[in-house]
């Protein structure tokens, strides 16, 4: 019994660990009103209402907060007794999910208080319509019954059964291999004509401007979806439309809330990795145009649940508020999609190249070179690293949460109550690294310092150059990946000067730049060493790390002749784009970022804390943006360092892939 105990224990540790790295989630170490559960959640099958019978065997519960795709939940009781027997009651507790014969174990931690901040969109992404009730039951009906799921594939219409579901095609059969059709092979027959009125009432009303020739009839049964993917741009125009409808046996069904409740969501992914969940009624039609259409990703994640509010459903949830927070999961019933499209007969000329496939090319031509002035520097790095960082924030984000340990070190030695300056401090990851420190942060991108304040971390807007903070004003200052951004010896110089001139006399400052040599002492840094296309974190937590070099990079080419390795670009040199896991063509490059559709994370039995991983089977289009590097060969970052006459080196070290110095204010 007790061996039995301690593994409990362990599991509640390590689950109260899990919560505070991966959610900012700090337990309580003294008995609460509240507790969080890992592991009863709606990201791992279960229902509010599961949970809420299970809770409420141990006293009144108050209030009941299940996250969106979180792997746990907060319970809160309506006194600490309660909360205390629930705990002891719950911890190790193993429970059968509803409708599933999988088990799950509870594993509780006491908390201060109950709270998760949700954004509800409170719009659709651009450009993108859902139109309820655009049909009658009697419509939806005849639609339906118009298929032949029967027929086989020598019929005059391409029927195949996919993976994911069962999809037919009318006018031209969409060719999954390289997502297109053929356009000079119609298949014969062309549209049903059970869809020509329905079609004509769409370009009446202004919802299409094209007549479609082109229709993918899907169906889908509870646990089946589609792939994440942007419909490709040379292929259709620009309006796409699907007709959500019910399943032909529920056709007939009178039932008023059944038909409200019959729903599926749909996933739009914008590449900055803003996420829109799109409900769609049934007898719904979602229209897709401009940005929505070209931009953003849309999917169908496969499962047989969808979290909607519970109070959509009618039930009973006992004292517990339905607002925004009242979510549960939704068993899925059959569905049927009608999308029309238009095929495209010329080039595709959108205001979104970074995804058209017809505008590739011309993308690569539009390629920089290494800048002759000043003004030229400063447009580069605009493009290149400050627009950047706006577009994929979310995502950078997502690869950034562990502190490297040796920036910890340093922040940990400081004395307490350093005031400390975070220039370039990116996602706040090291802002609330220690409560004895007063620290601050700053960065060029706008969605980096959203998400600083989201954590509750302290940080403003601004350029590296021209920090607005009192000279002399820092015990200590940090800048780490952040001067290789700058594209000019010169402008690197003046960001190490400004560091200095914000430190006390005394103060310490602490910069990380990339290393050219990712081969050092006959050792390999885990960038080269990872094998190409890893699915790893590009962050651990025992120095197992890259210490920032981009574990998210696609492969690249040179554009314009390529340079001798090692030697600096020339003005006016084309830049070379650097190819993921190889060492350096240059000190100055530009790096691949490549936006995925999903980030995975490593998978966990069910008897421990396990948080969702991105979809495995997302294959859509990804953007890729480009970043400038300049690399620094060693002794590079130091001499830069020695050139100022008020500071002297406390030390230099290379730290896996990384060039690192430590100096002193004198």
């Amino acid at each position: 019994m007790r061996k039995m105990e301690k593994k409990i224990l362990r599991k509640q540790i390590r689950a109260q660990h899990m919560l505070l790295r991966h959610e900012g989630i700090e337990c309580a170490s003294h008995a609460t009103q509240s507790l969080v559960i890992a592991n009863a959640g709606l990201g791992n099958g279960m229902s509010r209402h599961q949970l809420h019978r299970i809770a409420e065997n141990y006293g009144v519960v108050e209030a009941l907060l299940m996250p969106p795709k979180k792997p746990y939940s907060f319970v809160k009781y309506e006194s600490t007794e309660e909360a205390k027997k629930a705990f002891d009651a719950l911890n190790g507790k193993e429970v059968t999910l509803e409708d599933s014969v999988q088990n799950i174990v509870l594993y509780c931690n006491f908390v201060e208080k109950v709270g998760w901040k949700i954004s509800v969109p409170t719009s659709l992404p651009p450009d993108l319509k859902v139109i309820e009730n655009i049909i009658s039951p009697e419509e939806e009906r005849e639609m339906l019954e118009s298929i032949d799921w029967r027929g086989d594939e020598d019929t005059q219409n391409a029927q195949k059964t996919l993976k994911h579901r069962r999809v037919k095609h009318f006018g031209y059969e969409f060719l999954y291999v390289n997502n297109n059709v053929d356009k000079d092979k119609p298949l014969p027959g062309g549209l049903p004509e059970i869809c020509i009125p329905f079609l004509e009432k769409c370009l009446k009303q202004g919802y299409i401007k094209h007549k479609p020739d082109q229709l993918t009839v899907n169906q889908y049964e509870p646990g089946q979806g589609i792939p994440p993917h942007i419909d490709t741009h040379s292929a259709f125009e620009d309006e796409i439309i699907s007709l959500s409808l019910g399943s032909e046996r529920f056709a007939q069904v009178a039932m008023v809330g059944f038909l409200k409740r019959n729903r599926i969501v749909m996933d739009f992914k914008h590449p900055d990795g803003h996420t829109v969940a799109v409900m769609l009624p049934r007898r719904s039609l979602l229209v897709m145009t401009g940005e929505s259409r070209y931009l953003w990703s849309h999917g169908i994640t496969p499962r047989k649940y969808d979290v909607i509010q519970a109070s959509e459903l009618g039930q009973e949830v006992g004292t517990i508020t339905a607002d925004v927070r009242d979510l549960t999961l939704k068993r899925r019933e059959t569905r049927t999609s009608f999308t029309f499209r238009k095929v495209r007969r010329s080039s595709c000329n959108c205001t979104y190249p970074s995804v058209c496939d017809s505008q590739k090319g011309q993308q690569r031509q539009a390629e920089p070179s290494f800048p002759h002035s000043e003004m030229e520097a400063s447009e580069l790095e605009q493009e290149y690293v400050h627009k950047v960082y706006e577009e994929i924030a979310t995502h950078f984000s997502s690869t950034r949460h562990s502190p490297w340990p040796r920036v910890a070190e340093f922040l940990r030695s400081l004395p307490e109550g350093s005031i400390v300056a975070d220039v370039g401090c990116g996602n706040g990851k090291y802002l609330g690294i220690s409560r004895d420190l007063y620290m601050i942060g700053c960065d060029r991108s706008k969605n980096l310092v959203d998400i600083c304040a989201e954590k509750n971390s302290q940080a403003f807007i601004c350029d590296a150059l021209s920090v607005p903070i009192r000279s002399g004003s820092c015990d200590a200052c940090i800048s780490i990946a952040v001067i290789h951004h700058f594209s000019t010896a010169e402008r690197r110089l003046a960001a190490i000067r400004e560091l200095v001139r914000l430190l006390k006399p005394g103060g310490k400052a602490l910069i990380y730049v990339w290393a050219m040599e990712q081969e050092y002492k006959n050792q390999k840094s885990k960038y080269l060493k990872k094998k190409h296309g890893s699915k790893e974190k590009e962050e651990e937590s025992n120095g197992g790390t890259s210490q920032g070099l981009p574990d998210d990079e696609t492969d690249g080419q040179l554009l314009g002749d390529s340079k001798d390795k090692g030697c600096a670009a020339q003005p006016g040199s084309r830049l070379p784009v650097h190819t993921n896991r190889t060492s350096f063509p240059s000190p100055d490059m530009l790096v691949p970022w490549h936006l995925k559709g999903g980030i995975k994370k490593k998978g966990a039995s069910v008897a421990e804390v396990s948080f969702p991983a991105g979809s495995k089977e997302s294959q859509q289009l990804s953007p890729v943006f480009h970043r400038y590097y300049h690399v620094f060969h060693e002794g590079e970052l130091e001499a830069a360092c020695r050139s100022l006459d008020c500071v002297r080196i406390l030390k230099n070290y290379y730290d896996q892939g990384n060039w690192c110095v430590v100096l002193e204010k004198l």
